[in-house]
Protein backbone atom coordinates (compact mmCIF):
# COMPACT_ATOMS: atom_id res chain seq x y z
CA UNK A 1 0.00 0.00 0.00
CA UNK A 2 1.06 3.25 -0.56
CA UNK A 3 2.40 5.34 2.56
CA UNK A 4 0.55 8.54 3.77
CA UNK A 5 1.83 11.57 2.63
CA UNK A 6 1.72 14.77 5.04
CA UNK A 7 1.16 18.04 3.59
CA UNK A 8 2.10 21.02 5.51
CA UNK A 9 0.36 24.37 5.41
CA UNK A 10 1.12 28.16 5.80
CA UNK A 11 0.23 30.70 3.18
CA UNK A 12 -0.83 28.23 0.47
CA UNK A 13 -4.32 27.63 1.81
CA UNK A 14 -5.54 26.26 -1.52
CA UNK A 15 -5.49 23.15 -3.94
CA UNK A 16 -4.98 24.41 -7.25
CA UNK A 17 -1.80 25.03 -8.65
CA UNK A 18 -0.56 23.97 -5.31
CA UNK A 19 2.72 21.65 -5.98
CA UNK A 20 2.73 20.40 -2.48
CA UNK A 21 -1.05 18.76 -2.69
CA UNK A 22 -0.08 17.63 -6.42
CA UNK A 23 3.27 15.53 -5.33
CA UNK A 24 1.52 14.31 -2.32
CA UNK A 25 -1.23 12.83 -4.13
CA UNK A 26 0.65 11.18 -6.49
CA UNK A 27 2.48 9.55 -4.07
CA UNK A 28 -0.33 8.67 -1.76
CA UNK A 29 -3.26 9.23 0.51
CA UNK A 30 -3.17 13.06 1.70
CA UNK A 31 -2.97 14.47 5.17
CA UNK A 32 -3.36 18.25 5.41
CA UNK A 33 -2.23 19.74 7.91
CA UNK A 34 -2.12 23.67 9.46
CA UNK A 35 0.21 24.84 12.78
CA UNK A 36 -1.37 27.70 14.23
CA UNK A 37 1.90 28.73 15.60
CA UNK A 38 2.50 31.96 17.66
CA UNK A 39 5.94 30.73 19.13
CA UNK A 40 8.15 30.76 16.24
CA UNK A 41 7.81 34.07 14.44
CA UNK A 42 8.29 36.38 17.70
CA UNK A 43 6.78 39.56 17.44
CA UNK A 44 5.78 38.47 13.95
CA UNK A 45 2.73 36.04 14.82
CA UNK A 46 0.10 36.71 12.74
CA UNK A 47 -1.90 39.98 13.43
CA UNK A 48 -5.61 40.27 14.74
CA UNK A 49 -7.05 40.83 11.19
CA UNK A 50 -4.86 38.78 9.54
CA UNK A 51 -6.66 36.16 11.92
CA UNK A 52 -9.92 36.88 10.78
CA UNK A 53 -8.91 36.28 7.71
CA UNK A 54 -7.54 32.66 8.76
CA UNK A 55 -10.63 31.40 10.03
CA UNK A 56 -12.79 31.96 7.56
CA UNK A 57 -10.14 31.06 4.82
CA UNK A 58 -9.01 27.34 7.17
CA UNK A 59 -13.11 26.70 7.21
CA UNK A 60 -13.36 27.27 3.37
CA UNK A 61 -10.58 24.52 2.19
CA UNK A 62 -11.71 22.56 4.59
CA UNK A 63 -14.99 21.98 2.75
CA UNK A 64 -13.08 21.85 -0.21
CA UNK A 65 -10.79 18.97 0.88
CA UNK A 66 -13.97 16.95 2.27
CA UNK A 67 -15.79 17.22 -1.33
CA UNK A 68 -12.93 15.41 -2.83
CA UNK A 69 -12.34 13.12 0.22
CA UNK A 70 -9.34 14.74 1.93
CA UNK A 71 -9.10 16.30 5.38
CA UNK A 72 -7.51 18.99 7.31
CA UNK A 73 -5.78 18.40 10.45
CA UNK A 74 -5.79 21.44 13.15
CA UNK A 75 -2.93 22.01 15.52
CA UNK A 76 -1.35 24.41 17.40
CA UNK A 77 2.24 25.49 18.79
CA UNK A 78 5.84 25.59 17.13
CA UNK A 79 5.38 24.60 13.55
CA UNK A 80 8.74 22.24 13.33
CA UNK A 81 7.86 19.85 16.39
CA UNK A 82 3.73 19.91 15.85
CA UNK A 83 4.53 19.07 12.06
CA UNK A 84 7.02 15.94 13.34
CA UNK A 85 4.53 14.70 15.55
CA UNK A 86 1.50 14.57 13.28
CA UNK A 87 4.12 13.11 10.64
CA UNK A 88 5.13 10.17 13.60
CA UNK A 89 1.17 9.66 14.21
CA UNK A 90 0.11 9.25 10.43
CA UNK A 91 3.10 6.86 9.74
CA UNK A 92 3.62 9.92 6.73
CA UNK A 93 6.76 8.55 4.75
CA UNK A 94 7.55 12.68 3.43
CA UNK A 95 6.31 15.96 4.21
CA UNK A 96 5.40 18.37 1.45
CA UNK A 97 5.38 22.33 1.69
CA UNK A 98 5.38 25.41 -0.77
CA UNK A 99 8.66 27.29 -0.03
CA UNK A 100 8.55 30.51 2.19
CA UNK A 101 10.79 32.97 2.78
CA UNK A 102 10.30 34.44 6.09
CA UNK A 103 13.16 33.77 8.51
CA UNK A 104 11.56 31.94 10.75
CA UNK A 105 9.57 29.61 8.34
CA UNK A 106 13.20 29.05 6.93
CA UNK A 107 14.16 28.00 10.68
CA UNK A 108 11.47 25.83 11.17
CA UNK A 109 12.12 24.46 7.40
CA UNK A 110 15.67 23.30 8.53
CA UNK A 111 14.24 21.88 11.70
CA UNK A 112 12.34 19.43 9.78
CA UNK A 113 15.45 18.12 7.88
CA UNK A 114 15.50 15.51 5.02
CA UNK A 115 11.98 14.29 5.50
CA UNK A 116 10.37 17.67 4.28
CA UNK A 117 10.17 17.95 0.44
CA UNK A 118 9.79 21.76 -0.39
CA UNK A 119 7.95 23.14 -3.78
CA UNK A 120 7.85 26.19 -5.54
CA UNK A 121 4.42 27.71 -5.56
CA UNK A 122 4.51 31.40 -3.64
CA UNK A 123 6.21 33.02 -6.20
CA UNK A 124 6.73 33.52 -10.28
CA UNK A 125 10.03 32.59 -10.16
CA UNK A 126 12.10 31.00 -7.04
CA UNK A 127 14.05 34.47 -6.44
CA UNK A 128 17.46 32.37 -5.43
CA UNK A 129 18.02 31.48 -8.99
CA UNK A 130 17.77 35.46 -10.08
CA UNK A 131 20.87 36.31 -9.45
CA UNK A 132 22.90 39.53 -10.29
CA UNK A 133 26.03 39.91 -11.81
CA UNK A 134 28.28 39.22 -8.43
CA UNK A 135 26.46 36.07 -7.53
CA UNK A 136 24.60 37.78 -5.10
CA UNK A 137 20.44 38.51 -4.26
CA UNK A 138 19.40 41.62 -6.32
CA UNK A 139 18.77 44.54 -4.00
CA UNK A 140 17.14 46.91 -6.76
CA UNK A 141 14.28 46.07 -8.83
CA UNK A 142 14.71 47.53 -11.70
CA UNK A 143 17.97 44.98 -12.42
CA UNK A 144 16.08 42.28 -10.78
CA UNK A 145 13.21 42.45 -13.13
CA UNK A 146 15.08 42.52 -16.05
CA UNK A 147 16.91 39.25 -15.01
CA UNK A 148 12.98 37.89 -13.96
CA UNK A 149 11.84 38.46 -17.67
CA UNK A 150 14.23 36.14 -18.99
CA UNK A 151 12.52 33.29 -16.90
CA UNK A 152 8.84 34.95 -17.68
CA UNK A 153 5.84 33.66 -18.33
CA UNK A 154 6.03 31.24 -15.48
CA UNK A 155 4.34 27.79 -16.47
CA UNK A 156 0.51 27.64 -16.77
CA UNK A 157 -0.93 27.39 -13.45
CA UNK A 158 -1.92 23.23 -12.71
CA UNK A 159 -5.67 22.69 -12.23
CA UNK A 160 -7.10 21.23 -8.39
CA UNK A 161 -6.89 17.62 -7.60
CA UNK A 162 -10.69 16.17 -8.77
CA UNK A 163 -9.96 13.42 -5.94
CA UNK A 164 -7.67 13.42 -2.81
CA UNK A 165 -7.51 10.06 -0.84
CA UNK A 166 -7.14 10.20 3.09
CA UNK A 167 -5.71 8.21 5.18
CA UNK A 168 -8.11 5.38 6.66
CA UNK A 169 -6.90 6.81 10.47
CA UNK A 170 -6.55 10.99 11.18
CA UNK A 171 -4.93 12.26 13.75
CA UNK A 172 -6.87 14.22 16.31
CA UNK A 173 -7.70 17.82 14.81
CA UNK A 174 -8.43 21.12 16.98
CA UNK A 175 -11.66 22.95 16.47
CA UNK A 176 -11.03 25.86 14.48
CA UNK A 177 -13.92 27.51 16.79
CA UNK A 178 -11.32 26.67 19.79
CA UNK A 179 -8.76 28.73 18.39
CA UNK A 180 -10.78 32.03 18.92
CA UNK A 181 -9.49 33.74 15.85
CA UNK A 182 -12.49 35.89 15.08
CA UNK A 183 -13.30 38.80 17.66
CA UNK A 184 -16.00 38.81 19.76
CA UNK A 185 -15.81 41.57 22.11
CA UNK A 186 -15.93 44.09 20.69
CA UNK A 187 -16.51 42.73 16.64
CA UNK A 188 -14.39 45.07 15.39
CA UNK A 189 -14.47 42.94 11.95
CA UNK A 190 -18.36 44.04 11.02
CA UNK A 191 -16.93 45.78 7.87
CA UNK A 192 -15.12 42.90 6.73
CA UNK A 193 -17.93 41.45 5.57
CA UNK A 194 -16.86 42.80 1.86
CA UNK A 195 -14.37 40.09 1.39
CA UNK A 196 -14.71 36.32 0.62
CA UNK A 197 -11.61 34.87 2.29
CA UNK A 198 -10.62 31.31 0.40
CA UNK A 199 -10.08 29.64 -2.96
CA UNK A 200 -13.86 30.44 -4.47
CA UNK A 201 -13.36 34.24 -3.42
CA UNK A 202 -10.22 34.82 -4.98
CA UNK A 203 -10.75 33.18 -8.31
CA UNK A 204 -14.08 36.19 -8.31
CA UNK A 205 -11.67 38.67 -7.57
CA UNK A 206 -9.10 37.59 -10.60
CA UNK A 207 -12.04 37.24 -13.11
CA UNK A 208 -13.74 40.79 -12.11
CA UNK A 209 -9.90 41.82 -12.38
CA UNK A 210 -9.11 40.67 -15.50
CA UNK A 211 -12.21 42.21 -17.37
CA UNK A 212 -11.21 45.58 -16.28
CA UNK A 213 -7.05 44.95 -16.59
CA UNK A 214 -6.84 46.90 -19.59
CA UNK A 215 -7.69 50.41 -17.49
CA UNK A 216 -5.56 49.04 -14.54
CA UNK A 217 -2.69 51.78 -15.32
CA UNK A 218 -5.14 54.66 -15.64
CA UNK A 219 -6.87 54.08 -12.25
CA UNK A 220 -4.35 51.92 -9.91
CA UNK A 221 -3.81 55.43 -8.29
CA UNK A 222 -7.22 56.35 -7.68
CA UNK A 223 -8.57 55.39 -4.54
CA UNK A 224 -12.40 56.29 -5.36
CA UNK A 225 -12.08 53.84 -8.52
CA UNK A 226 -11.93 50.10 -7.93
CA UNK A 227 -8.75 50.28 -10.32
CA UNK A 228 -6.76 47.09 -7.66
CA UNK A 229 -6.98 43.93 -8.44
CA UNK A 230 -8.36 43.36 -4.46
CA UNK A 231 -6.10 40.16 -4.14
CA UNK A 232 -3.61 41.18 -2.19
CA UNK A 233 -5.11 39.27 0.67
CA UNK A 234 -5.73 36.16 -1.79
CA UNK A 235 -2.07 36.16 -2.78
CA UNK A 236 -0.83 36.84 1.08
CA UNK A 237 -2.82 33.55 2.30
CA UNK A 238 -2.08 31.37 -0.85
CA UNK A 239 -5.59 31.16 -2.32
CA UNK A 240 -4.60 31.73 -5.15
CA UNK A 241 -1.04 31.41 -6.99
CA UNK A 242 1.22 34.35 -8.59
CA UNK A 243 1.05 31.72 -11.66
CA UNK A 244 -2.60 32.01 -11.57
CA UNK A 245 -2.74 35.81 -11.94
CA UNK A 246 -0.14 36.24 -13.90
CA UNK A 247 -1.93 33.92 -16.54
CA UNK A 248 -5.42 35.05 -15.17
CA UNK A 249 -4.53 38.81 -16.43
CA UNK A 250 -4.02 37.93 -20.07
CA UNK A 251 -1.39 38.86 -22.27
CA UNK A 252 -1.07 42.77 -22.96
CA UNK A 253 -3.57 44.13 -20.74
CA UNK A 254 -2.11 43.37 -17.61
CA UNK A 255 1.49 44.54 -18.06
CA UNK A 256 1.78 47.31 -15.32
CA UNK A 257 -0.11 45.38 -12.86
CA UNK A 258 2.45 42.26 -13.91
CA UNK A 259 5.10 44.19 -12.91
CA UNK A 260 4.08 44.80 -9.51
CA UNK A 261 2.91 41.34 -9.02
CA UNK A 262 6.70 40.78 -9.71
CA UNK A 263 7.62 43.50 -6.47
CA UNK A 264 6.37 40.62 -4.74
CA UNK A 265 8.76 38.32 -6.03
CA UNK A 266 11.25 40.87 -5.86
CA UNK A 267 10.60 42.00 -2.01
CA UNK A 268 10.92 37.84 -1.36
CA UNK A 269 14.44 38.42 -2.89
CA UNK A 270 15.31 41.13 -0.56
CA UNK A 271 14.57 38.86 2.30
CA UNK A 272 17.46 36.46 0.90
CA UNK A 273 19.62 39.47 1.39
CA UNK A 274 18.01 40.99 4.57
CA UNK A 275 16.08 38.78 6.38
CA UNK A 276 15.48 41.20 9.39
CA UNK A 277 14.10 43.73 7.20
CA UNK A 278 11.09 44.12 8.90
CA UNK A 279 12.99 45.63 12.05
CA UNK A 280 16.66 46.44 10.73
CA UNK A 281 17.34 49.44 8.40
CA UNK A 282 18.76 48.85 5.17
CA UNK A 283 20.61 51.62 4.23
CA UNK A 284 20.46 53.52 8.06
CA UNK A 285 19.42 57.15 8.19
CA UNK A 286 19.89 57.47 12.22
CA UNK A 287 16.77 60.45 12.21
CA UNK A 288 16.02 62.14 15.81
CA UNK A 289 12.38 60.09 15.54
CA UNK A 290 10.09 61.72 17.42
CA UNK A 291 9.45 60.25 20.95
CA UNK A 292 7.00 60.68 24.69
CA UNK A 293 3.37 61.98 25.34
CA UNK A 294 2.77 64.31 22.34
CA UNK A 295 4.53 61.84 19.82
CA UNK A 296 2.27 58.74 20.99
CA UNK A 297 -0.46 61.17 20.84
CA UNK A 298 0.00 61.88 17.03
CA UNK A 299 0.64 58.20 16.48
CA UNK A 300 -2.73 57.36 17.86
CA UNK A 301 -4.54 59.95 16.35
CA UNK A 302 -2.74 58.61 13.17
CA UNK A 303 -3.78 55.36 13.61
CA UNK A 304 -7.92 56.12 14.11
CA UNK A 305 -7.57 58.58 11.24
CA UNK A 306 -8.29 62.10 13.05
CA UNK A 307 -5.17 64.08 11.69
CA UNK A 308 -7.02 66.84 10.28
CA UNK A 309 -5.67 65.55 6.45
CA UNK A 310 -8.69 64.14 4.59
CA UNK A 311 -6.95 61.25 2.37
CA UNK A 312 -4.81 60.41 5.58
CA UNK A 313 -7.72 60.12 7.84
CA UNK A 314 -9.90 58.08 4.96
CA UNK A 315 -7.31 55.73 4.22
CA UNK A 316 -6.31 55.17 7.80
CA UNK A 317 -10.57 54.56 8.82
CA UNK A 318 -10.79 52.26 5.80
CA UNK A 319 -8.02 50.27 7.04
CA UNK A 320 -10.04 50.39 10.66
CA UNK A 321 -13.13 49.68 9.44
CA UNK A 322 -12.28 46.68 6.23
CA UNK A 323 -9.12 45.66 6.96
CA UNK A 324 -7.30 47.06 3.91
CA UNK A 325 -6.48 50.40 2.09
CA UNK A 326 -5.71 51.81 -1.35
CA UNK A 327 -2.17 51.78 -2.57
CA UNK A 328 -2.43 55.17 -2.71
CA UNK A 329 -3.68 55.98 0.41
CA UNK A 330 -0.56 53.74 2.14
CA UNK A 331 1.57 55.53 0.15
CA UNK A 332 0.46 59.22 1.67
CA UNK A 333 -0.51 57.72 5.17
CA UNK A 334 3.15 56.07 5.61
CA UNK A 335 4.88 59.43 4.53
CA UNK A 336 2.71 61.32 6.51
CA UNK A 337 3.62 59.64 9.41
CA UNK A 338 7.39 58.83 8.68
CA UNK A 339 7.69 62.46 7.46
CA UNK A 340 4.80 64.98 8.86
CA UNK A 341 4.94 63.32 12.31
CA UNK A 342 8.50 62.44 12.07
CA UNK A 343 7.76 58.72 13.83
CA UNK A 344 9.80 55.84 13.23
CA UNK A 345 8.52 53.77 10.50
CA UNK A 346 8.67 51.08 11.91
CA UNK A 347 5.85 51.79 14.49
CA UNK A 348 3.87 52.44 11.42
CA UNK A 349 4.47 48.71 9.92
CA UNK A 350 3.72 47.33 13.00
CA UNK A 351 0.38 49.03 12.81
CA UNK A 352 -0.29 47.83 9.30
CA UNK A 353 1.01 43.89 10.62
CA UNK A 354 -1.72 44.32 12.61
CA UNK A 355 -4.52 45.45 10.94
CA UNK A 356 -3.83 44.72 7.15
CA UNK A 357 -5.71 41.38 5.90
CA UNK A 358 -3.02 41.26 3.32
CA UNK A 359 -0.03 41.86 5.86
CA UNK A 360 2.87 40.25 4.20
CA UNK A 361 6.32 40.99 5.82
CA UNK A 362 8.24 41.18 2.92
CA UNK A 363 5.66 43.47 1.29
CA UNK A 364 4.97 45.18 4.28
CA UNK A 365 8.50 46.18 5.38
CA UNK A 366 9.95 46.23 1.53
CA UNK A 367 7.28 49.29 0.99
CA UNK A 368 7.83 51.10 4.70
CA UNK A 369 11.47 50.70 3.97
CA UNK A 370 10.73 52.54 0.77
CA UNK A 371 8.99 55.30 1.93
CA UNK A 372 10.88 55.67 4.61
CA UNK A 373 14.37 56.04 2.82
CA UNK A 374 15.81 53.47 3.95
CA UNK A 375 15.67 50.30 1.91
CA UNK A 376 17.60 48.94 -0.41
CA UNK A 377 15.49 50.41 -3.28
CA UNK A 378 13.75 53.22 -1.81
CA UNK A 379 12.78 56.65 -2.39
CA UNK A 380 15.06 59.41 -1.21
CA UNK A 381 13.68 60.53 2.29
CA UNK A 382 13.93 64.27 1.56
CA UNK A 383 10.72 63.10 -1.17
CA UNK A 384 7.71 64.04 1.22
CA UNK A 385 4.52 63.74 -0.51
CA UNK A 386 1.83 67.07 -0.06
CA UNK A 387 -1.54 64.92 1.53
CA UNK A 388 -3.50 67.99 0.41
CA UNK A 389 -2.01 68.33 -3.47
CA UNK A 390 -2.74 63.99 -3.57
CA UNK A 391 -5.97 64.06 -2.39
CA UNK A 392 -6.75 66.80 -5.11
CA UNK A 393 -4.51 65.20 -7.95
CA UNK A 394 -6.33 61.83 -7.86
CA UNK A 395 -9.56 62.36 -7.48
CA UNK A 396 -10.03 61.18 -3.42
CA UNK A 397 -13.31 63.42 -2.63
CA UNK A 398 -15.38 60.52 -2.71
CA UNK A 399 -13.12 58.04 -0.81
CA UNK A 400 -13.30 60.87 1.75
CA UNK A 401 -16.97 61.06 1.70
CA UNK A 402 -17.37 57.33 2.35
CA UNK A 403 -14.66 56.72 4.97
CA UNK A 404 -14.99 60.45 6.61
CA UNK A 405 -18.37 61.44 6.91
CA UNK A 406 -18.17 64.19 8.67
CA UNK A 407 -17.06 66.25 5.56
CA UNK A 408 -19.20 64.40 3.33
CA UNK A 409 -21.41 67.17 2.55
CA UNK A 410 -18.58 69.48 1.06
CA UNK A 411 -17.43 70.36 -2.41
CA UNK A 412 -14.97 68.30 -4.80
CA UNK A 413 -13.10 71.80 -4.83
CA UNK A 414 -13.03 71.83 -0.60
CA UNK A 415 -12.92 68.63 0.56
CA UNK A 416 -9.48 68.20 -0.18
CA UNK A 417 -8.59 70.82 2.40
CA UNK A 418 -11.10 71.72 4.43
CA UNK A 419 -9.19 74.07 6.90
CA UNK A 420 -7.10 75.62 4.36
CA UNK A 421 -10.66 76.93 2.36
CA UNK A 422 -12.03 77.78 5.45
CA UNK A 423 -14.46 75.30 5.87
CA UNK A 424 -14.00 72.37 8.32
CA UNK A 425 -17.22 71.41 10.08
CA UNK A 426 -17.44 71.46 13.56
CA UNK A 427 -16.32 68.16 15.32
CA UNK A 428 -13.45 67.80 12.29
CA UNK A 429 -9.98 66.92 13.81
CA UNK A 430 -7.23 70.44 13.52
CA UNK A 431 -4.41 69.33 11.36
CA UNK A 432 -1.93 67.78 13.76
CA UNK A 433 1.01 70.06 12.49
CA UNK A 434 0.92 72.44 8.96
CA UNK A 435 2.29 71.21 5.69
CA UNK A 436 4.83 73.31 5.38
CA UNK A 437 5.56 73.37 8.84
CA UNK A 438 6.01 69.06 9.12
CA UNK A 439 8.05 69.16 5.90
CA UNK A 440 10.67 71.84 6.85
CA UNK A 441 10.73 69.23 10.16
CA UNK A 442 11.19 66.37 8.55
CA UNK A 443 13.92 68.14 6.45
CA UNK A 444 15.95 70.20 9.31
CA UNK A 445 15.92 66.02 10.65
CA UNK A 446 17.46 64.51 7.35
CA UNK A 447 20.03 67.21 7.84
CA UNK A 448 21.14 66.64 10.90
CA UNK A 449 21.12 62.85 10.29
CA UNK A 450 23.31 63.84 7.61
CA UNK A 451 25.79 65.78 9.61
CA UNK A 452 25.89 63.03 12.46
CA UNK A 453 23.50 63.79 14.53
Amino acid sequence: MAETQLVWLRQDLRLADQPAFAAAAKAGPVLALYVLDDDTPGEWQIGGAQRWWLHHSLASLARELKERGGALVLRRGRAAAVVNKVADESGAAAIHATRHYEPWWVEAERQLGDQLILHEGDVLHEPSDIRSGSGGAFKIYGPYYRALEGQLPPPEPEPAPTRLDAPDRLPKSDKLEDWQLLPTRPNWATGFDVWQPGEEGALKHLKRFAAEAEHHAERRDLPAEVGTSNLSAHLHHGEISPRQVWHGVGAGSGDKFRRELAWRDFSRSVILADPDMGTREQRPLALPHRTGKQADADFAAWSKGHTGYPLVDAGMRQLWVAGWMHNRARLVTSSFLVKHLLLDWRRGALWFWDTLIDADYANNSQNWQWIAGTGFDSQPFYRIMAPLAQSEKFGAADYIRRWVPELADLSDEDIHDPWGRGVAPAGYATPLIGHRDGRERALRAFRKARAGG
